[in-house]
């Protein structure tokens, strides 16, 4: 599929960026006195690595435009789905947190003061964490890419090819160098980390499979209602919610149910995999009827 593995050369691009520009960003970054991690610099030069292919590739594809980007609908319509999808995304993470409660998945940090003023900057970071990240992510993986792919193979090649480079994704920055070890080939011993730890993918798979099945959830959606708003709504819902999470709670070691939580980030898993399947069945039935209003499927017919 060549539209595929035009995407696939672009992520490559962005990790290239990483391998030439996150040492000399990092060093900037220090010389200004910016105490920053050098692997949040590496995943950040890798991101403007990437836009700056991304708008080129995006107009090479034909997918630069409102409606194959996932915008193709008028704005009270969007801003609604996202809204709903919000909502929801927030409201199908209970019986998750419910489930963790019940089998004594995590418990409180011992450092966090429960107030109403922690809550609600806790609950305002999330929002906005998850609103920039499902912006970004789903206009790429949901909107240009999966749209490319749609047109030449079908939506269901769409989903599955996007579900997994949206897993995968996910491990790019998860390794982690000392700053006092930080030195000149820091990037390429990233990228080294980065792609050893699917060397050893019994250590990642629960956490890979969860990732690929929110990647087949969100890209069912899209297939559904032919844009993006709900995507992003229910994925920053997500994001919000496992960021409370994170924040005010951690692994219980002791749990007898702990070892259904990933080590990737102690949330996701094998019990919230088994989730999405129910999920997935629940949000079939909701969005199986595009929202009035919506571009059809005319516009991503696979070529013949």
């Amino acid at each position: 599929m060549r539209s595929f593995a035009i995407f696939l050369g672009l992520i490559a691009f962005g990790l290239l960026g990483i391998a030439v520009f996150a040492y000399p960003a990092w060093e900037l970054s220090q010389a200004l006195g910016l105490d920053f991690k050098f692997h949040r610099v590496a995943s950040r030069i890798a991101m403007l690595t990437l836009l700056a292919g991304f708008v080129f590739v995006a107009r090479r594809l034909k997918v630069a435009d409102r409606t194959s980007l996932g915008y193709g609908v008028p704005r009270r319509e969007f801003l609604r789905a996202l809204g709903g999808g919000l909502l929801l995304g927030a409201v199908t993470m209970l019986p998750v947190l419910v489930t963790m409660v019940l089998l004594d998945m995590r418990e409180l940090k011992p450092e966090f003061a429960p107030s109403a003023a922690h809550w609600a900057k806790f609950a305002l970071t999330g929002l906005v964490t998850g609103l920039v990240v499902a912006f970004i992510e789903e206009t790429f993986l949901r909107g240009a890419m999966m749209t490319a792919i749609a047109r030449e193979a079908g939506y269901a090649w769409a989903v599955v090819l996007t579900s997994l480079v949206y897993a995968a994704t996910h491990f790019i920055g998860r390794y982690k160098i000392p700053s006092a070890q930080v030195h000149w080939g820091s990037g390429i011993d990233m990228l080294a980390g980065t792609f050893a730890s699917f060397g050893h993918f019994g250590g990642i798979v629960d956490a890979f499979l969860c990732l690929a099945g929110v990647g087949v959830l969100l890209g069912m959606v899209r297939a559904l209602t032919r844009n993006i708003a709900a995507c992003i709504g229910l994925h920053a819902g997500w994001v919000a919610v496992i960021f409370m999470v994170r924040e005010t709670s951690e692994r219980n070691p002791t749990g007898p149910a702990t070892w259904m939580l990933s080590d990737y980030d102690g949330f996701i898993g094998w019990m919230v995999l088994a989730w999405i399947v129910i999920l997935g069945f629940i949000l079939s039935r909701i969005y199986r009827q595009p929202l009035p209003g919506i571009a059809g499927v005319g516009s991503v017919t696979p070529e013949r």
